[in-house]
């Protein structure tokens, strides 16, 4: 049996296996991270370190002091410092362009409304620290901030390699701190001694982190749900070879990504599928998750092929033509034609790779400069001004029942004081 299934479109059961990524509440673990979260709300930095220790296997101190990252860049290859520069660069002029812009309206004569744009103060950027160490994902988490102006960046890991290190250098975090899991997004939440409290918490993790970010998010500001990791890819034509290798890329990631193709031509269904057969490890997560996750939908058209992918709203949503990419609505990224490699997307493209899963991009895009601001409104009224829409007011009001909504304007427009208003219906007494 191939690796890589091909299903009808028609079959409407296994069509939704692959395109549905179902979100299953782990009550165990819900229940052992709200421990986690309320002892180091409750204990501080006691409780941090006692996990730290031990689900960490932190050995030395806390925070990354900035003498250990400047060591620890210099040991990362050249090229590599050369890369995260660049990505870098790129990164920021994208993140630069998303950074909402105040701006001031009259609405109506005397009646102004003003937007305030303000960066928060201090956020937390999550790095995962398990199968494979992720500067870019400190890039794609930083950056957005650093160029929405925020002033003290903070970032968790539960094991910093020298590259994650040199990244840091290279976005100019504030501070690092050696913690992962459900104790460090605690931790960044609700602040200890040792660790600053902040406005926002951002990044990926493990099912304990997010978790965590869902039982912290009344307290403490979060991105959105990440989970395991999910490309789309839909095409009318090849190379098979390239379209295997997207789909391999992404699989590489997580035994529960999910990497599917969506095509209307059987005969591209077929190559890709034995192209896979041909690149993919005899083991790992790669192929661990085609098994489990992968496959693809064959269709009578290019059109239904981008409904179903507009159904799935996937975390990466790949198209061959401009065409189809005028037909995508739902996507946390959309990458256009053979040329754009969703993995260059991972790293160097611009683009935020911090995105939303399990159809989550049905509701929101990606990370970006916008989630790193306050917008606040101001608002302006003249006399004339409420004299204008006072009526609207008054009325709109007392339609609901509240009548001190109401006074609290009659009492500025000089109109009779709703203390003197009678309920409608109610004699008067004598």
């Amino acid at each position: 049996m191939p690796l890589l299934s091909i299903v009808d479109a028609a079959d409407e059961r296994a069509v939704t296996a692959l395109l549905t990524a179902t979100r299953t509440r782990d009550a165990a673990t819900d229940r052992r991270v709200a421990r986690i979260v309320s002892d180091v709300r409750m204990h501080g930095d006691k409780a941090l370190t006692k996990y730290a220790k031990r689900l960490d296997r932190l050995d030395g101190p806390l925070e990354v002091t900035r003498a250990e990252m400047e060591a620890a860049a210099v040991t990362v290859p050249r090229p590599v410092r050369a890369a995260l520069k660049a990505a870098a660069r790129n990164i920021l002029a994208v993140a630069r362009r998303q950074v909402p812009r105040g701006w001031r309206a009259s609405v109506a004569p005397g009646i102004s409304v003003e937007q305030r744009v303000t960066a928060l103060d201090r956020v937390g950027c999550y790095v995962p620290g398990g199968r494979y160490p992720l500067p870019s994902s400190l890039l794609m988490a930083a950056l957005p901030a650093r160029a929405a102006g925020v002033r003290d960046i903070v970032v968790a890991c539960p094991r910093p390699e020298p590259v994650v290190l040199a990244a840091a250098l290279e976005v100019g975090v504030s501070r690092v701190f050696r913690m992962g899991g459900a104790h460090a997004v605690a931790a960044l939440a609700y602040g200890t001694r040792r660790v600053p409290r902040v406005d926002k918490i951002v990044g990926p993790g493990n099912r304990f982190v997010a978790a965590a970010k869902a039982q912290v998010a009344a307290d403490c500001g979060i991105d959105f749900y990440a989970g395991p990791t999910e490309i789309v890819i839909v095409a009318t034509r090849g190379p098979a070879l390239w379209i295997a290798a997207d789909l391999l890329a992404q699989a590489e990631h997580d035994p529960d990504a999910r990497a599917v193709l969506i095509t209307p031509s059987r005969r591209l269904a077929e190559q890709v599928a034995r192209a896979v057969e041909a690149l993919v490890p005899d083991s790992g997560p790669a192929r661990d998750a085609l098994a489990a996750h992968g496959g693809v939908i064959l269709t009578r058209s290019a059109g239904d092929a981008m409904t179903l992918a507009n159904l799935a709203a996937p975390e990466h949503l790949v198209v061959d033509s401009e065409p189809l990419a005028k037909l995508a609505r739902t996507a946390g990224s959309i990458f256009v034609g053979p040329w754009s490699a969703q993995a260059a997307g991972d790293y160097a493209i611009g683009c935020n790779h911090v995105l939303p899963t399990a159809g989550a991009a049905r509701a929101r895009g990606g990370l970006s400069a916008a989630d790193f601001v306050r917008q606040v409104t101001l608002q302006r009224v003249t006399r004339p001004g409420l004299s204008r829409i006072a009526p609207t007011v008054v009325a709109l009001a007392r339609a609901e029942g509240l009548e001190k909504h109401a006074a609290s304007i009659e009492i500025r427009t000089n109109a009779r004081p709703t203390a003197d208003r009678r309920p409608p219906g109610r004699a008067e007494r004598r």
